[in-house]
């Protein structure tokens, strides 16, 4: 199977792409671009800890639901949800109605709001996992990585929950810290632009 089909314009993309109409804008404008906003960064990370497990096309398909019931995935709002929005939610047919994913999404910001206070940033402490071009695999040939494994476990350690290595990783690609387009992919070299210019959130 070629990593690589052609796109609507007649240029290569990643293959993946074209599993669904929907696939084609994300992978063009989205995956892969380097994100620095702290609630963009936020909802990367929930929505990749809802699909473990399931497809990205539920989720791309539902994510306009997982916004209005989160508050856009304001941690500083969701922190504040409690058991009644929890059985809110469970009943919210638009969205992944598992327990342990809700819960860990509240869990989650209120442990946003305390890495900010210690690191100053979501962004300036995810992106100073950046691994270095040497330590990449070929794209699209691995699930995690040492720095995916490194994120986890600090994640974990200061009380995250559902951001396993795989997950984390699958977070990585989303939010730019690598660029896993395949080489012949179009849009790899406008996300490897991107990249170079964007300055990188520091501690």
């Amino acid at each position: 199977m070629s990593d690589t089909i052609d796109g609507p314009d007649g240029q290569a993309r990643c293959s993946w792409c074209a599993a669904v109409p929907e696939f084609l804008t994300y992978h063009d404008s989205e995956w892969g671009f380097p994100v620095d906003n702290d609630q963009r960064l936020f909802e990367k990370i929930c929505l990749e800890s809802f699909q473990s497990g399931l497809s990205w096309r539920t989720i791309l398909a539902k994510r306009e639901n997982f916004r209005a019931a989160f508050h856009h995935f304001d941690f500083n709002k969701v922190a504040c949800f409690n058991e009644h929005d929890v059985e809110r939610l469970l009943q919210d047919a638009g969205i992944v109605r598992h327990r342990g994913k809700i819960e860990a999404t509240i869990n989650n910001a209120q442990c946003v709001q305390e890495l900010i206070k210690q690191e100053g940033s979501l962004a300036a402490f995810v992106w100073s996992y950046e691994p270095e071009p040497k330590q990449l695999a070929e794209p699209q040939t691995a699930s995690t990585s040492a720095a995916s494994i490194a994120l986890s476990k600090e994640l974990k350690k200061r009380g995250w929950k559902f951001v396993g290595p795989t997950t984390i990783y699958a977070f990585m690609q989303a939010m730019g810290m690598i660029n896993d387009h395949v080489g012949g992919c179009v849009i790899r070299i406008q996300v490897e632009n991107a990249r170079q210019s964007f300055t990188r959130p520091r501690k």
